[in-house]
């Protein structure tokens, strides 16, 4: 026999149709993205005079976009850890994981993405700026209890003082 795939018609039609499908869905939206566009800049242009339209053209397109990828983006929280143990004493070492949602876009899920750091000498870390909302931060030390927690961060820095609890002990 031959060396490709035997499908039968009504696989091949299906295939052809489920192409054709997800083609005139992609220039459908295209085509909205596009007219919503030209919609938005005709209403700007009709609402100004004349004589300042040719000037405010030139001007006001890289503001646009930057408005437009300001607002998509979500608000970021920049956060300062400092972890000490029950006596008050900085926790040098300590792995520090950071997870929170990640945005997949316009056709994924969002995903769990984590940041993996270290503290210092005095038991800081800084994390880079991750969007803010719910944020799951997980310390593990040795010597110490491990702890996790969600936090709900809504401002653009926060510092969380964290304090590890000694080891339970086991007889």
């Amino acid at each position: 026999m031959g060396g490709g795939p035997v499908r039968s018609p009504s696989i091949r039609l299906l295939l052809q149709a489920g192409v054709f499908l997800a083609t005139i869905l992609i220039s459908a939206y295209m085509v909205g993205a596009q007219s919503s566009d030209q919609s938005q800049s005709a209403s700007q242009d009709q609402s100004q005079p004349k004589d300042k339209r040719a000037n405010s053209d030139k001007s006001s397109a890289p503001d646009k976009s930057d408005k437009d990828n300001k607002s998509s983006e979500p608000p970021t929280v920049k956060l300062n850890i400092v972890v000490t143990g029950s006596t008050g004493k900085p926790v040098a070492q300590a792995s520090v994981y950071v997870r929170f949602n990640e945005s997949g876009g316009l056709f994924h899920k969002d995903k769990l993405a984590e940041l993996d750091l270290k503290t210092d000498q005095e038991g800081k870390v800084k994390v880079p700026e991750i969007p803010q909302g719910k944020i799951l931060i997980q310390i593990v030390a040795k010597g110490w209890h491990t702890y996790g927690k969600w936090f709900d961060f809504e401002k653009p820095e926060e510092t969380v003082p964290i304090q590890l609890e000694p080891p339970p002990h086991w007889y």
